[in-house]
């Protein structure tokens, strides 16, 4: 019988942020955008009983609880803190698929007969990451990843629930349906409309009567209901892309201001790529008009970068030939990413003097926002005006 582990830190940005501002500590606290269309990446347990809830928009959010704290978004620092967390889940086994920097399932069937119960595996994995990080995970312990994560829902903030084979129908059973990853907002009231409105309904439906919603995927949606689930734990310890996108308060259409904003991403991508010694081969623009359709454009090369300038000239390449094909055009968000990923390699003693500039003020840049801070230290290219000859 396998042994699966879901584990979810406890509002992980919001936590971080408490722990390092203690006068923040039992106060409600947002992480998320300010602007206009800004979002709610993250709500402390104390700002969730005003209703407020990630992926909020940030004005109903402080609608809700007008006095919270807003943070504005420290994805690097949270991203060294995953890593710190990510390092004590591989203490326990190699097989950990990260789902965010927050969550992710562990397979313990092969640990347990050196480091004893998936249960106890748990708490000890909890007990480390408090001691490491002052932060708390909250943990699922079932026969599949279905069922664990759903375990894991059910006990936060800080706790652990183990859901053994035999009890997995009569902990499911009596839940809302809503707990089914697939059924929301849309699917809900058509199933309510039906009489289904939990786990045991759904599974002693009539496949019949369960077409006119699922269609073809009916079978597995009632499967799913029954808490079966034989989706292998797939580690996936390299990422496969790094990236920087942002959605901007207004519409920007001025081909200035766009190549500004994407310039200034593509310097964010490249320095995570450096954080962690990684390069790219391969350069992803993201744009999304004002109607929210989305493009990309790609492009492959060699060899791979973790040079600012690079990756910023390719992603600017990309974005103009875009513009060209649908001129003046309004954006709401450009990203832009970094795939293909190797280890960096050590700079070549007869390296190009071009690609020794670059690393050299790459290095440099680097350095002094450690010190001082990511907005310490700006490029010429990302200012929103450009700069008169």
């Amino acid at each position: 019988m396998r042994a699966i582990l879901h584990i979810d830190m406890d509002a992980f940005y919001a936590s971080v942020e408490q722990r390092d501002h203690p006068e923040w500590r039992g106060k409600p606290v947002i992480v998320g955008g300010n602007g206009k269309r800004g979002v709610v990446a993250a709500a402390s347990y104390e700002v969730r009983q005003f209703g407020v809830h990630s992926a909020m928009p940030m004005r109903e959010a402080l609608q809700r609880c007008p006095h919270a704290i807003c943070v504005h978004p420290r994805i690097a620092h949270y991203q060294q803190v995953s890593q710190q967390v990510f390092e004590i889940f591989h203490q326990f086994t190699p097989l950990v698929e990260g789902l965010s920097l927050d969550e992710a399932f562990l397979d313990v069937t092969h640990s347990q007969a050196a480091m004893g119960p998936a249960e106890h595996i748990a708490v000890q994995i909890k007990q480390r990451i408090r001691e490491r990080t002052q932060l708390t995970a909250s943990v699922g312990v079932a026969p599949n990843k279905l069922v664990a994560k759903i375990a894991s829902d059910l006990r936060k903030p800080d706790g652990i629930m183990v859901v053994r084979a035999e009890e997995v129908t009569s902990v499911l059973d009596p839940l809302p349906i809503t707990r089914l990853f697939g059924i929301g907002a849309r699917t809900a009231p058509k199933l309510a409309a039906l009489g289904i409105h939990t786990f045991h309904d759904l599974r002693l439906a009539r496949e019949q009567l369960l077409k006119a919603v699922f269609g073809k995927y009916t079978a597995q949606y009632q499967a799913r209901a029954a808490g079966v689930d034989d989706r292998p734990v797939i580690p996936d310890w390299d990422e496969k892309q790094i990236s920087a996108e942002e959605t901007f308060d207004t519409d920007i259409h001025e081909p200035a201001r766009l190549l500004s904003a994407l310039n200034a991403l593509a310097d964010r991508t490249a320095t995570r790529l450096r954080a962690r010694q990684l390069q790219s081969a391969c350069i992803t623009v993201k744009i999304r008009r004002n109607d929210f359709t989305t493009f990309t454009r790609q492009h492959h090369f060699q060899p791979a970068t973790q040079e600012t300038q690079v990756i910023s000239q390719i992603a600017t390449q990309l974005l103009l030939a875009w513009l060209k094909e649908h001129p003046r055009t309004a954006l709401r968000l450009l990203g832009v990413g970094a795939g293909e990923l190797s280890e960096a390699q050590q700079l070549e003693l007869f390296a190009a003097p071009e690609t020794q500039r670059n690393r050299a003020l790459d290095t440099t840049m680097d350095k002094i926002r450690e010190r001082y801070g990511t907005q310490s230290l700006r490029r010429a290219d990302h200012l929103k005006t450009p700069l008169r000859k």
